[in-house]
């Protein structure tokens, strides 16, 4: 009898060669990587994945389904299958009994599109506490609405301050679009691979403190100016002063900054005010 995917797990099965080959190739994987994989669903990239001959840990949150991985797959010595929510589990505790696993440096995975942005904190961390020590390569498909976000330039629909923050934390590369049609079965929304590289976190610069603060209330207020969503740390007629040297207009909105332009801004506010 077939599985059936299930709609409260966002199960979607990808089951198209050639996207499945080119997320294994994004991913560059070297002898010497260790694997991670979140939701393997069916196996499909878990094949893929494990033909590399590298260790792979997948963790799966539907125990009917690693039941049929592990029926599937079978005892292989690179490949070890934890059932849990991966937003929950320790991993580093559990691999602590698994050595050949442990510290997995690259993320290859079909995740679930209902939990991107806790993943994409748990794989990246956040301005203020980066993960540390940062993974080396992060192959996803997500929904491509997000991919569009990740990256985003300045002055755009799409660019918020989740591009400046991933920006900010990664480099972001858009491998391939994925149509609904490649997954059984097909979601409602188009799907893309994105490859995110993290900076090593002792290069990541300026003051992350007060690069997330100027973030959650610059855009906290898309429709507003600069100087009034930042009235509350800088004067306005301060700030357009800080403006000029950065070369922008007194109007100018969050969304008009790029990263090196917060970067910037986080680097000369200090001389105006204390952040607190």
């Amino acid at each position: 009898m077939a599985f059936r995917p299930r709609k409260r797990f966002g199960q979607h099965w990808l089951n198209h060669p050639p996207t499945l080959q080119a997320i294994v190739a994004a991913a560059d994987i070297q002898p010497g990587d260790r694997l991670w994989e979140i939701g393997p669903g069916m196996g499909v990239l878990t094949k893929q994945l494990l033909a590399t001959g590298n260790p792979l840990v997948a963790v799966e949150l539907d125990r009917d389904l690693c039941l049929k991985l592990r029926k599937k797959l079978g005892q292989r010595e690179n490949f070890l299958l934890l059932e849990g929510d991966v937003l929950k589990l320790d991993l580093n505790a559990l691999l602590q009994d698994f050595p050949q696993f442990s510290a997995p440096n690259k993320v290859v995975a079909n995740i679930p599109y209902n939990i991107t942005s806790p993943i994409l904190e748990l794989l990246l961390g956040t301005i203020q506490k980066p993960r540390s020590p940062s993974l080396a390569t992060i192959v996803l498909l997500v929904q491509k609405e997000i991919a569009e976000r990740l990256t985003a330039q300045p002055s755009t629909k799409a660019y918020g301050a989740l591009s400046v923050r991933m920006q900010y934390l990664a480099r972001v590369d858009w491998i391939v679009d994925v149509s609904p049609k490649a997954f059984t079965p097909p979601p409602k929304v188009d799907s893309a691979v994105i490859r995110l590289t993290p900076y090593p976190v002792d290069q990541l610069p300026g003051d992350r403190r007060l690069l997330d603060q100027l973030l959650r209330l610059g855009f906290a207020n898309r429709r507003k100016m600069l100087r009034n969503n930042l009235k509350g740390l800088i004067a306005p007629e301060q700030l357009t002063t800080v403006l000029e040297q950065l070369a922008l207009p007194s109007t100018a909105r969050a969304e008009d900054l790029s990263l090196e332009q917060w970067l910037e801004l986080t680097n000369l506010l200090p001389t105006f005010f204390s952040p607190t």
